[in-house]
């Protein structure tokens, strides 16, 4: 199954709903970008407001919606008609893995890692897909990164990587945007504010459950102004989403809606030659096979008050508000 968060375009409170894509390739209205044609929608009463609610509500809401969406007679919106956003926020974890692709090992002339290597980003660097993604002058060296997240379903605390399956809700798409000057020269070596960025993690279109994918055999790709740059395929990873949620739940206790993002391949902009660093105007889109596309243009840093409105807008759609959000003046 597919699930997503959308907007109906003819809602003028912009609500944000959560809903199940259906449809198939070759059928009309088909979009190759969701891989689907309309999408059913959950109603919030029985399936909640957020797909973290739905998230949470486990294997019962998650058959009742295949339920829902296989009735012939449930009613679907056509995807021209809704605007797809971010499919899960303000979930309790999001997690990254660095260096997960044999190919991008390689192409930096480091050794494959013997065990995952972790960090994080936050609820608040979530972005949807045709989001602008600020580029903050705090920086001058934006990358792109495209990766495969996983969205976990349940509660989870030393899992094997046998089981680990059973606790993934889905898969989805993520855009590791990082900021390579903060990453690898700054802040003492540490990668969290080269990644943690407000926006720094367009996610989407959608969460689709492992049973519709081949998750070890999935093309993966990213292109920038339409120019592929990275080009690899989910076989190569260093640890599978099984591995990982097993070494991750060592650790810590993954909950329903946490995401860990998989890590690249290669093709990142930092290691090409000659670099290839994102600047206003550059629109990056984001691709894993089965799951579809996302695509995100980049802009320079806006004044104080036009990111303080974006900010509330993102908070209003995330059930909080600006001063949750930690908005500021330029200080």
């Amino acid at each position: 199954m597919r699930f997503a968060t959308f907007i109906r375009n003819e809602d003028t409170t912009n609500k944000w709903r959560i809903g199940a894509i259906v449809g198939f390739e070759g059928a009309q209205g088909y979009d190759k970008r969701v891989c689907g044609c309309a999408i059913v929608e959950l109603p919030s009463k029985q399936f909640g407001e957020t797909m973290l609610e739905f998230a949470k509500g486990g294997e019962r809401l998650l058959a009742a919606a295949r339920t829902l969406a296989e009735n012939v007679a449930s009613p679907r919106i056509p995807l021209d008609q809704v605007t797809i956003k971010a499919p899960i926020t303000g979930m309790d974890k999001f997690l990254c893995i660095g260096m997960n692709y044999v190919d991008h090992c390689e192409e930096q002339g480091k050794p494959v890692p013997t065990e995952p290597l972790i960090f994080s980003k936050f609820a608040s660097c979530i972005a949807s897909p045709g989001d602008d993604i600020e580029k903050s002058r705090e920086t001058e060296k934006l990358d792109y990164e495209v990766e495969l997240a996983i969205v976990i379903g349940k509660r989870a605390k030393r899992v094997s990587a046998k089981e680990a399956g059973d606790y993934i809700l889905g898969y989805t798409v993520c855009h590791d945007v990082s900021a390579r000057d903060l990453q690898l020269g700054r802040n003492g070596g540490q990668w969290l504010l080269g990644k943690a960025m407000d926006g720094f993690a367009p996610l989407g279109p959608s969460i689709v459950t492992a049973d519709e994918l081949d998750i070890n055999r999935l093309g993966i790709r990213c292109r920038v102004n339409g120019e592929v740059l990275q080009d690899s395929t989910t076989a190569q990873l260093c640890f599978d989403p099984h591995q990982i949620v097993e070494y991750a739940s060592r650790f810590m206790t993954l909950l329903p809606g946490d995401v860990i993002s998989t890590g690249t391949p290669p093709g990142v902009g930092v290691f090409r030659k000659p670099v290839v660093l994102l600047k206003d105007g550059d629109v990056v889109e984001c691709e894993v096979d089965g799951i579809g596309a996302i695509s995100n243009r980049i802009v320079d840093e806006k004044p104080a008050a036009a990111r303080l409105g974006l900010q509330e807008q993102q908070m209003r759609n995330f059930g909080g508000g600006a001063d949750d959000f930690g908005a500021d003046g330029d200080g």
